[in-house]
């Protein structure tokens, strides 16, 4: 169940969070949400909590709904060149900056903010606690699930649509025998080490 948070002076409250930061292959993925106050949206909470139907009619519902929203990315290469954490910061950066409203605060999940030009919050588990960051978690985990089910489709011997890709006994056992894909982040030590050999 979501918080109601009270910022009197900021009028646009962008939510923003990210996911993919565990995988070995593809990109972070973020999302910025505004929603409309007038158009509340029952049931937001933490994507990893949802079904994958539910996720899906919710994201339908935020698309359709939302004041603004915007998905950011760092490809796999750029988190190879900046690591992970700097490259879930840019991504962040980005969904905010594509925003066809600029808000007038940031409500991020976790415990780091990325440099905006404008006022930012961090709130650990915010993804369960404030709708804005809830409505920015599933429009992620949408985003990236729907990109490895087209990883998958494209590599079916490597079970994306399953793992996601996590790294799984499965996805670790596919990765020994078949060798990473252009998508595996090369600085991953599962991926690293096989590279090494």
């Amino acid at each position: 169940m979501t918080e109601s948070f009270s910022y009197p002076n900021a009028k646009w409250i962008a939510g923003v969070d990210e996911v993919g930061r565990g995988p070995l292959v593809g990109a972070v993925v973020t999302a910025a949400v505004i929603l409309d106050p007038k158009q509340p949206i029952i049931g937001l909470a933490d994507s990893k909590k949802l079904s994958e139907k539910r996720r899906n009619a919710l994201y339908d519902e935020i698309t359709a709904k939302a004041l603004a929203w915007s998905l950011g990315r760092a490809e796999a290469a750029e988190i190879d060149q900046l690591n992970i954490l700097q490259a879930t910061l840019l991504a962040m950066q980005r969904a905010v900056a594509a925003l066809s409203l600029r808000p007038d605060l940031v409500l991020i999940d976790g415990n780091r903010c990325p440099a905006l030009p404008m006022p930012a919050q961090a709130i650990i588990k915010g993804d369960s606690r404030v709708a804005e960051i809830s409505a920015a978690s599933i429009l992620a985990k949408v985003t990236r699930d729907r990109e490895m089910a087209e990883l998958d489709r494209q590599f079916p011997d490597y079970g994306f649509r399953q793992h996601k890709g996590y790294p799984t006994a499965l996805h670790l056992e596919k990765l020994a025998s078949l060798g990473p894909t252009a998508h595996h982040r090369r600085s991953f030590s599962p991926v690293k080490r096989l590279l090494a050999q």
